[in-house]
C-alpha cells in the first residue's frame, strides 16, 4: 500500500493573471503593492491642500477681525477707496461706484476728513481721474479728494498710503470677499485701518463665484508681499 505524503499546512499556490503564483493563494496583480503609491499621493494632495489654504486662513482672520459695522464706524484720517475698473466710456465700473457712493456717505458723516482714491492710471486710462469725478458729483468737495495713481494693486495701494501719503489710519472701502484681504495687507503695511464692506452682487453671478475664488491664490501673494517688504 502506497503512504500518503505529508500533510502541507501551507495555503495552496494559486495560478495568478498572468501566469505566476503568489504565497497564500494571492495572484499577481493585486492591489496590495499600490497602496503605498496611494498613501503617498492622498499624503502629496493633503500637503498641496495645506499650502493653498493655510495663508487663505490667515489672511482671512487678521483682515475680518477689523470690521466695521457700517452703522458704526470708528473716526479716521482718511476713507482709502481701491479701484475696481473702468467702464469702456471711462466711467467707474458697478463695483467702484458702490465703493465710492460708500465713501462718499462716509465723509458725509464726518468719518474723516479726506478721501483717497487709488488705482492705475496709465495712456487714456485714469481710474483715480474717474472716482474724482465720481464723488465730485456726490458732493465731496475737490479739495478733500487725494488721488494715487500708483495703486496698482491692494498691497501697493496700501504701502503707498502710509509711505507717500503719510496716514497712520484709515477706513477701507471694498466689497465684503476683498475687504478681509485688503485689510491685512494695509495693517502689516503700518496702517491701523477698519474697513467697511459694500455688496458684491452682480447681474453676472459667475463673476461673483470667480472674484470670490481668486481670493485664495490671492491670499498667498499678500502673504508673499508682506514677507518681502
Amino acid at each position: 500500500m502506497t503512504e500518503a505524503p505529508p500533510h502541507d499546512p501551507r495555503p495552496p499556490r494559486v495560478r495568478g493573471l498572468r501566469g505566476r503564483t503568489l504565497p497564500g493563494g494571492r495572484p499577481a496583480g493585486s492591489s496590495r503593492p499600490w497602496r503605498p503609491r496611494r498613501r503617498t499621493l492622498a499624503l502629496g494632495a493633503a500637503g498641496l491642500a495645506a499650502v493653498v489654504l493655510v495663508p487663505f486662513l490667515v489672511v482671512q482672520g487678521v483682515g475680518r477681525a477689523h470690521v466695521a459695522d457700517p452703522a458704526d464706524v470708528p473716526a479716521s484720517d482718511v476713507v482709502v477707496v481701491l479701484g475696481a475698473g473702468l467702464r469702456p466710456d471711462g466711467t467707474p465700473s458697478t463695483y467702484l461706484r458702490r465703493r465710492l457712493d460708500a465713501a462718499a456717505d462716509l465723509h458725509a458723516r464726518g468719518v474723516a476728513p479726506v478721501v483717497l482714491v487709488s488705482g492705475d492710471a496709465h495712456d487714456d486710462y485714469d481710474e483715480p481721474g474717474a472716482m474724482r469725478a465720481w464723488l465730485l458729483d456726490r458732493g465731496v468737495p475737490d479739495d478733500a479728494i487725494l488721488l494715487d495713481r500708483e495703486g496698482f494693486d491692494t498691497h501697493a495701494t496700501c504701502t503707498r498710503a502710509v509711505a507717500e501719503f503719510g496716514f497712520a489710519d484709515a477706513v477701507v472701502v471694498t466689497q465684503t470677499y476683498h475687504l478681509p484681504r485688503a485689510l491685512f495687507s494695509c495693517r502689516v503695511a503700518g496702517l491701523d485701518a477698519v474697513g467697511v464692506g459694500v455688496s458684491a452682487a452682480s447681474v453676472e453671478p459667475w463673476k461673483a463665484v470667480v472674484y470670490r475664488v481668486r481670493e485664495v491664490p490671492a491670499a498667498a501673494k499678500a502673504l508673499l508681499d508682506a514677507a518681502l517688504r
